[in-house]
């Protein structure tokens, strides 16, 4: 029987112990632990495995370091595609931030029709990217893109317009343009969120005390939602970074590596190329910046809510 009670016992303080705040929270989290440690956390170690190792698709290889990360840095095609990788995630970000406050602004006045015209707006973000990146690919390739035709019918190029998909520059802006023109909702709904939680008598206050438009928006509106902001721009800054989709379907890197980033290349070299070791290492130079940026993030949103 004393067994017993103190088998009682030890249950009741366990759940005792459970139901504290403490313990309790933990156990909320916990499938969310398990969640992440099983699709983020395990590709992760696995991924770091490979990269020190010269692992290929048909053979498991064996261990050698670092050799992977110093081939890598030898390479012309990966240092084109960190620079590439760069410039996009630079350009996009800033034309994604811009036209997101401007779209948000727009959404936020009252005219006929704002509900349908919110819907529209939204749209691009509900689209599978796959699929309008697809479409973009169609109308911006050269024999039938309707992007030069356009252009052409309104004076500005001549026939037969510019080959998109098959010169550096071009393609390179047709990515920045397909990266924004798909973040551009997201963006406007996160600043729209923020823009209406500003209460009106500040805005009032500020115009009755002669503060312009511009005053208003760059001494009251910007510093109440520049948290927001930054925060809209490192979630940006780190999903254009690792963007995949639309360089895949829309250039595959080309024309000759002249659009390459990082995600694709560590792709093409780990599973076209069925180098994994170093499609692995690839992959891995991202991680630093990253966890930078992520570090931020949290930083960011913690300081916010000890406010």
């Amino acid at each position: 029987m004393a067994t017993l009670a103190r088998g009682v016992a030890v249950q009741r303080s366990l759940v005792d112990r459970i139901r504290t705040p403490r313990y309790a929270g933990y156990l909320l989290v916990l499938p969310a632990i398990i969640y992440v440690m099983s699709l983020i956390g395990f590709p992760l170690v696995l991924g770091i495995w490979y990269s020190l190792t010269n692992t290929t698709v048909a053979a498991p290889g064996h261990f050698i370091g670092l050799q992977n990360f110093v081939d890598v840095l030898k390479d012309p095609t990966f240092r084109l595609a960190t620079r590439n990788t760069l410039i996009i995630g630079v350009i996009a970000t800033a034309a994604k931030i811009t036209l997101s406050v401007g779209l948000a602004f727009l959404m936020l006045g009252a005219f006929p029709g704002r509900g349908v015209l919110r819907i529209l707006f939204v749209l691009p973000w509900t689209i599978p990217i796959a699929l309008s990146t697809i479409a973009y690919k169609w109308m911006f390739i050269s024999q039938y893109s309707i992007v030069n035709w356009i252009l052409i019918h309104l004076g500005i190029l001549s026939d037969p317009g510019i080959n998109w998909l098959g010169q550096a520059v071009p393609a390179m802006a047709a990515v920045i343009f397909v990266s924004t023109w798909r973040a551009v909702p997201f963006g406007a709904i996160t600043v729209l969120a923020g823009l209406t939680a500003i209460p009106t008598d500040v805005i009032e206050a500020a115009r009755i005390d002669g503060a312009g438009w511009w005053a208003r928006f760059t001494k009251v509106i910007v510093p109440i939602i520049a948290p927001i902001l930054f925060i809209a721009l490192l979630f940006d800054l780190i999903f254009t970074l690792t963007e995949l989709t639309v360089v895949y379907i829309l250039t595959g890197g080309g024309p000759v590596d002249q659009t390459q980033v990082l995600a694709n290349y560590a792709l093409q070299v780990g599973v076209s190329g069925t180098q994994l070791g170093q499609g692995a290492a690839i992959a891995l130079y991202m991680v630093p910046v990253l966890l930078i940026l992520t570090i931020m993030s949290l930083r960011h949103i913690a300081k916010r809510e000890g406010m």
